[in-house]
């Protein structure tokens, strides 16, 4: 048996099993229910007249990093429909409804059947997958209907699959790109070696998408009042191994600085769970409209969508997934120029490695080292100033991603 037809098998059987699954778990339960709209949404939504620039996106912080691309084609085409897809439902759940886009759906799996049908719907004229996201039959196809097709910032790394002697199959599958937009040297100088040299070093739009929010509207008139001109720290999507770092700190921190925890997950099993461990006085977004919020000292935002605002507030900021397996996105509080702290794994993520070397962020893995961090902030306002000048210079100077790629498509 070849390398793909056991792809295409394993591809097959997984569809075949996920509605059994879907039966004991909502998330599975949307990844399957939503698929089966997707052909009828773009018979709505799309005419044989139109022309599509497809682009794909695994989740939400795929999407929020090719943000800023899918705005500045939608200002270059407006005569084309920009269709974003998605693979997962946190992120077509929360953005099925946008209006930077014209159509959103989910991205059938990775069946031949399913491609086929789902590229006669769309027809595309441009595909651009963001990051990753490497299906194997979907890139096949695109190259046999000779459709242009973009990676934006792209990352490789030397122990990735396609750089193995078993990586033939998604080797071959990366010649269906036009052009590798990739976000360093390491990923250009890797795929080099494996013989592409459509590539550009572009840098990472995240970088883009981040210095956006500085100029959109982040007041939240509510955390003004909870945060009334005291110190203030946001710990952002944070999960329980996050926890059991800070909430020593946060029991018995002083009165004065005010506490946000915006928790990854807000289940209500979980919410509880947190507020329990808490021991001071604790109020959340759900009951915002009810309480005199300058009374409490730590404030839980029981809801999602609104972190990035939160950070305006911050003085400090802690972002989660670092005690656990996957760090969250340092950029969003790191570009108003705060100290940002976090966990002990954060070796894949080339940000947070640079700008714990440059100073601007730091690692911790302990309760008591964290204290020790998160005081020395509180107490001395200009060691906060001179890391969070550090983060927000380095982001400042990794800008551009976007334009070097929109610059390439107008030139093509």
């Amino acid at each position: 048996m070849s390398m793909r037809t056991f792809y295409n098998f394993l591809i097959s059987f997984i569809q075949f099993i996920l509605p059994f699954f879907a039966l004991f778990n909502k998330k599975i339960k949307l990844f399957v229910d939503g698929r089966k709209q997707t052909l009828t949404i773009l018979k709505e939504k799309i005419s044989k007249n139109n022309s599509i620039i497809w682009i794909h996106t695994a989740s939400l912080g795929e999407y929020e990093q090719g943000l800023p691309i899918i705005k500045e084609l939608k200002k270059m085409y407006s005569n084309k429909k920009i269709v974003v897809s998605f693979f997962s439902p946190s992120g077509y759940e929360i953005k099925k409804n946008t209006t930077d886009s014209n159509v959103v759906v989910y991205l059938p799996l990775d069946t031949k059947k399913n491609v086929i049908s789902f590229l006669d719907a769309l027809q595309p004229e441009i595909a651009i997958f963001v990051k990753y996201e490497f299906w194997i039959n979907y890139l096949f196809e695109l190259k046999k209907r000779n459709i242009k097709t973009y990676l934006v910032s792209g990352i490789f790394r030397k122990n990735q699959i396609f750089f193995t002697w078993y990586g033939g199959l998604l080797r071959k599958a990366l010649f269906s790109f036009t052009h590798f937009f990739v976000q360093n040297d390491i990923s250009k100088n890797l795929l080099q070696s494996i013989g592409f040299s459509n590539v550009t070093t572009s840098g990472d739009t995240r970088f883009d998408r981040v210095l956006e929010i500085l100029h959109q509207n982040n007041s939240l008139d509510f955390i003004e009042k909870f945060v009334n001109n005291q110190i203030c720290i946001v710990f952002g999507s944070s999960w329980r191994e996050d926890e059991e770092i800070f909430l020593q700190f946060v029991n018995y921190c002083p009165e004065h600085i005010k506490i946000i925890i915006a928790p990854h997950n807000i289940n209500e099993n979980e919410i509880n769970s947190l507020r329990r461990k808490i021991h001071k006085k604790v109020t959340f977004f759900s009951e915002k409209d009810t309480k005199n919020l300058s009374e409490y000292n730590v404030f839980i935002i029981d809801t999602i969508g609104i972190l990035t605002k939160v950070y305006s507030y911050a003085d400090i900021a802690y972002v989660g997934g670092g005690m656990k397996t996957g760090l969250h996105n340092v950029l969003e509080p790191a570009v108003f120029g705060i100290p940002v702290v976090i966990g002990k794994e954060y070796s894949k993520f080339l940000e947070a490695k640079e700008l714990v070397k440059l100073g601007g962020i730091l690692s911790v893995d302990n309760p008591k080292d964290f204290s020790k961090v998160i005081i020395a902030f509180v107490v001395d306002k200009n060691l906060r100033q001179k890391a969070g000048n550090i983060n927000k210079n380095y982001i400042e100077s990794k800008k551009g991603a976007t334009n070097t790629f929109i610059q390439f498509i107008k030139n093509q």
